[in-house]
């Protein structure tokens, strides 16, 4: 185990803890084993690593991503018990959906190992109660989204504020310590802010490998699908480059890409999970249930400048960058004569000139301006939206 302590110390000594996540604190820590999953590239490693800077001796910690060739002979609850052997108390597992077989050994090491605390993470896809043994109820899952506008500024720009919540938005509470001009800081964060590798100099290049790894790796390895089908979902993809935000015709959909209509709302759910697309749906369908799909998105607005360049509809951009952002802590909805919905909330999203005709008659009805630095009464600036986790 001397080649895992090695590689674990390595990347520590490479970690900085200057800047939390804004899932750092609010992840139960201590509890028995939980899960951290994501899509590719926010920052799930980092997570882990930074916690274990902050509160751990390595004395009782060991770091191990289960995609490492370590593995291909000995297995995670081998190592897990050597470590318990050892004193180990607190095992941290990064990219275990990478391990097959993952879900078992897990299980066994919280049946048979009842004073290891395992902490793992996976892809956005994995799905903790579908696995081979069922985890749902010994390891909750904590879902860590791209960074914020907010995270954007601490991070890339030195500018730290708090978060701000919807009530504060709509009361005009929202200004940034020491920035009266925070336009420019949000079109550079609509480019490349929504990931934390976004300052480097490729960053183009790795946001595409990012979503080509992601539809002809991550999701057929996943879902046992074949080659040939993580094409269809490349194909499918480049289609919803082209549309979003659009209202889909899943016949139509599943004619230009070739596969049955049932295919398609599997391969939606996948992209959707995965971090590639996120669906705009309807309040309808009773308690508990998800909604009709009224309109289908990119997931953020790197992954849209990605796939459109210099042809990336402005509208698309602020549409997508107001549901990306609301959605992490708020269910956000399709409005019947408007974009979004939150709750009795209705919201209009638009440029500097957007006026409130559609909102004529909707007792909370506001519009969303992009390109203003200040709202008043029922106009919002779009900027403002990021500023919640």
């Amino acid at each position: 185990m001397d080649r895992l302590y090695e590689y674990m110390r390595r990347l520590l000594a490479s970690t900085s803890s200057t800047f939390h996540r804004y899932l750092y604190d609010e992840i139960p820590w201590d509890d028995r084993m939980l899960g951290i999953v994501g899509a590719r590239g926010v920052g799930k490693t980092t997570l882990l690593l930074q916690r274990i800077r902050d509160a751990h001796s390595l004395e009782d910690t060991l770091y191990v991503s289960a995609d490492s060739l370590y593995f291909a002979d000995h297995s995670l609850y081998s190592v897990a018990e050597a470590f318990v052997r050892e004193g180990g108390r607190y095992l941290f597992i990064d990219e275990v959906h990478k391990y097959p077989g993952w879900s078992s050994e897990l299980k066994a090491m919280y049946d048979a190992l009842p004073d290891l605390r395992v902490c793992f993470t996976g892809s956005s896809i994995l799905d903790i109660e579908k696995g081979d043994a069922d985890l749902s109820r010994r390891a909750p899952k904590y879902l860590l989204e791209g960074l914020s506008f907010r995270e954007y500024l601490a991070l890339f720009e030195g500018v730290a504020c708090k978060p701000v919540s919807l009530e504060q938005i709509l009361a005009h509470e929202t200004l940034i310590p020491g920035v009266d001009h925070p336009i420019k800081w949000f079109k550079r964060y609509l480019r490349s802010g929504y990931y934390p590798f976004g300052s480097d100099p490729a960053f183009d290049i790795e946001l595409g490998q990012v979503i080509t790894r992601t539809l002809e790796v991550d999701i057929p390895q996943f879902a046992g699908m074949s080659t040939a089908t993580g094409r269809k979902l490349l194909k499918l993809m480049t289609l919803i480059g082209s549309l979003a935000p659009f209202t889909p015709n899943m016949s139509r959909i599943a004619s230009q890409i070739q596969v049955s209509r049932n295919n398609v709302e599997e391969y939606l759910g996948y992209l959707e999970k995965a971090g590639m697309i996120a669906q705009l749906r309807s309040g309808a369908g009773g308690l508990g249930a998800l909604g009709k799909v009224e309109k289908v998105y990119l997931d953020n607005t790197n992954i849209l400048y990605n796939l459109a360049g210099r042809d990336a509809d402005v509208g698309a951009v602020r549409e997508t960058f107001f549901f990306n952002q609301m959605r992490v802590r708020h269910d956000v909805r399709s409005s019947r004569g408007s974009d979004f919905s939150i709750d009795d909330l209705t919201f209009e999203v638009g440029g500097r000139n957007k006026g409130a005709d559609q909102l004529n008659g909707v007792e909370h009805g506001y519009v969303v301006r992009d390109d203003i630095e200040y709202g008043h009464g029922h106009v919002l600036p779009l900027w403002a939206f990021g500023l919640t986790y």
